[in-house]
């Protein structure tokens, strides 16, 4: 157990890292040696950061935060703080059943630990942070919150009301990690589309994702959680504009039924859903749309699946992912639907609709073979090394394995020919 050393450990999603790593820099910054999610623990503080958002993160979480108060009581580690959405959501839950945890701490409070553990807070910038993700890459959270109150979804009962940050904060964050050598920025929030509305009524997305491009050393630009309704149409003449803002847009769907989506409070239909797609694909030529879809939504009847089938099939998604229908407490569904679709049922259309949509990626893959894209590599491993194009998010998307005909460098920016394609990654070799 090293003294001066704290470990933080981060469950969820990419919004979630983005804090913890701003957590890291003050600890840095007040002398601390930091680790983020060590294999080796060997801090005598650790800061688990929570997910609350499905069962199953919830689950995780709960684990994580056991597993540690184990560690505790075998006087392992000394101090156990806990932060996130799990304990913004029941906080006085967790504070009575685990009482092992010396404190928890909500989403928006976290750095209060910096006082309560009796340090001066360092005088950092609101935004600095530790980059734990690679050096050349790096997550832009531009809002909290979300104003949408989908029927399924707990985030706004944990997150609260949408809150934008400022564009010119923004603004300086990206320009401080490029000086540190951050080529590629992935901007991510609980919806994208209505970044702006808190702050002067108008969709603000283009004029920022505009600014942030003309920003020398800005090489890659990609778009995470758009909202289908109210969708801020100028921003796909900023895609249009620059080169730098990648051809890429991920924005989850959930499904197509006019009333399925109804039930979810989705305020978009089928027909403003199919016409949405049409004028992004028109408007940006070769946009690569990742979506989310789910199955098993009280209402969601054979009908409406096939529905949803037909779309996938239609829509041919560049990037697909799908999940089940899980109850979660105090949402609109949980309160007002009764959740009577079997689990094996939601479980055999989910492997379904995942089939069809693999057969369609392997299908878009094999129509990259021959195609020369640019792919910046993120790592190096026996055989290969690995990379991303443009329309690659980390860890969610395709990889492209670059055989090893000659040295290349972590971080940098390659043509890549590409020769073979299997039903999710990518082959290619160096183009000179």
């Amino acid at each position: 157990m090293k003294k001066n050393r704290i470990d933080v450990i981060t469950l969820g999603c990419s919004k979630n890292l983005v804090d913890s790593e701003r957590l890291l820099k003050r600890f840095k910054d007040l002398g601390y040696e930091v680790a983020h999610d060590s294999d080796n623990v060997e801090g005598e503080i650790v800061v688990i950061n929570t997910c609350g958002f499905i069962g199953d993160a919830k689950e995780e979480s709960i684990n994580t935060i056991l597993q540690f108060c184990d560690a505790k009581k075998h006087k392992k580690i000394k101090r156990l703080y806990v932060m996130g959405c799990l304990s913004q959501r029941y906080f006085d839950d967790l504070n009575t059943e685990i009482p092992e945890v010396d404190k928890f701490y909500g989403k928006f409070d976290w750095e209060n630990l910096i006082s309560d553990l009796e340090l001066t807070k360092p005088s950092t910038a609101i935004y600095d942070r530790v980059i734990t993700t690679p050096s050349h890459h790096a997550y832009i959270k531009i809002s909290e919150g979300c104003n949408r109150f989908c029927a399924f979804c707990a985030i706004p009962l944990i997150t609260g009301r949408h809150k934008s940050r400022p564009i010119d904060e923004i603004i300086a964050e990206v320009k401080m990690l490029v000086q540190r050598g951050v080529k590629e920025f992935n901007v991510i929030a609980q919806d994208l589309s209505s970044y702006g509305l808190d702050i002067d009524g108008t969709l603000k997305l283009p004029e920022l994702i505009d600014s942030m491009a003309q920003i020398p050393g800005v090489k890659w630009i990609r778009l995470h959680y758009a909202y289908p309704a109210q969708f801020p149409y100028e921003i796909l003449k900023v895609m249009r504009k620059h080169e730098n803002v990648c051809k890429y847009l991920d924005i989850a769907l959930q499904h197509i039924s006019t009333k399925v989506l109804s039930n979810m409070r989705r305020h978009i239909d089928k027909e403003e859903t199919y016409a949405l797609l049409q004028k992004i694909r028109s408007e940006v030529p070769g946009i690569n749309i990742r979506t989310t879809l789910m199955v098993g939504f009280p209402g969601e009847g054979e009908a409406e699946f096939e529905e949803l089938k037909e779309f996938v099939k239609k829509a041919r998604f560049e990037r697909m992912g799908a999940f089940a229908y899980s109850e979660e407490d105090g949402t609109f569904a949980a309160q007002h639907y009764e959740d009577t679709i079997p689990d094996d049922i939601k479980q055999s259309r989910l492997d379904e609709i995942m089939a069809l949509q693999q057969e369609i990626s392997a299908e878009i893959n094999e129509s990259k073979v021959g195609k020369t894209l640019v792919a910046v590599i993120d790592r190096e491993e026996d055989e290969y090394y690995v990379g991303r194009t443009e329309f690659d998010s980390p860890e969610v998307d395709p990889e492209v394995l670059i055989s090893k005909e000659r040295e290349l460098k972590i971080g940098e920016f390659y043509k890549v020919e590409i020769t073979e394609a299997m039903p999710y990654d990518l082959i290619g070799k160096i183009v000179e």
